[in-house]
């Protein structure tokens, strides 16, 4: 059988007398998105910052790619990206400037190559030349999540990827977080926003006090309730498709801040 992308077996983690993570178990088969979903203070940033090995597990066992997170650190950091609640990006330089920046500290050949590379998967050619301060707040996001493919790894972590965002800009990450697990890039997606993990994920855990209370696909939570028996409805447009349908289809063109 094929190893899992990530595998986590009785995770615990505790900053003194607050118990964080409770013993947590899950796996992540490769090429899949896999939704984390918890409200504020679950757990969810603590799992995804001991999978990328920024922090320490009081107990238990995790492995990306089959390697060993607390055994060999150095290895699993040469395998996933991290992309985190706001987006790392340098505002003074350009978008093109920020990839090549991280091109060259990966040390990679080519670096305006990777750049020009990932501004056009991205849809970000024509604003690669300006200064990412004059963004708008899902370019920023997705020059963020451009910035953290740099080297191809084999997993990202994003961690509450559109808090703060528009419902366009949402939606835009959403279209690139599928491209992501299309190309068989395997994402571990945290988030409180219930429609987002149902749009994306290929299976949802849900994370409570610090435990993992259900793990399954959309349909197999939905089967957790009685479906209600109705004879008649009438399906109401959701504030969502109001707001697109008002400000129209997207131009094509980038806008600034």
């Amino acid at each position: 059988m094929t190893t899992p992308a990530l595998s986590v077996h009785g995770i615990e983690k505790s900053y003194k007398d607050l118990h964080v993570l409770r013993g947590v178990d899950f796996e992540v088969e490769r090429g899949s998105i896999f939704a984390l979903l918890g409200s504020n203070g679950a757990g969810k940033t603590t799992m995804v910052r001991i999978l990328s090995t920024l922090l320490r597990a009081d107990a238990g066992t995790a492995t990306v790619q089959g390697i060993d997170v607390a055994a060999n650190p150095v290895g699993v950091r040469e395998r996933i990206s991290l992309t985190g609640q706001f987006a790392a990006v340098d505002e003074i330089l350009t978008g093109r400037e920020n990839l090549v920046l991280v091109a060259k500290l990966r040390h990679l050949p080519d670096a305006g190559a990777v750049a020009d590379r990932l501004l056009a998967r991205f849809r970000l050619t024509d604003a690669g030349g300006r200064k990412v301060g004059t963004y708008s707040g899902g370019m920023r996001r997705r020059l963020d999540i451009a910035m953290s493919l740099v080297g191809d790894p084999e997993v990202i972590y994003l961690d509450e990827p559109t808090t703060g965002l528009d419902p366009e800009s949402r939606i835009e990450v959403w279209d690139v977080v599928k491209d992501l697990a299309g190309s068989g890039t395997t994402v571990l997606l945290t988030t409180q926003y219930l429609d987002e993990a149902e749009q994306l994920a290929d299976r949802i855990a849900i994370l409570h006090e610090g435990r993992i209370i259900a793990n399954d696909t959309l349909a197999g939570l939905k089967r957790l309730l009685p479906a209600a028996k109705v004879e008649y409805v009438e399906k109401q447009p959701t504030l969502e498709e109001i707001f697109l349908t008002l400000i129209g289809p997207s131009s094509g063109k980038e806008k600034a801040a």
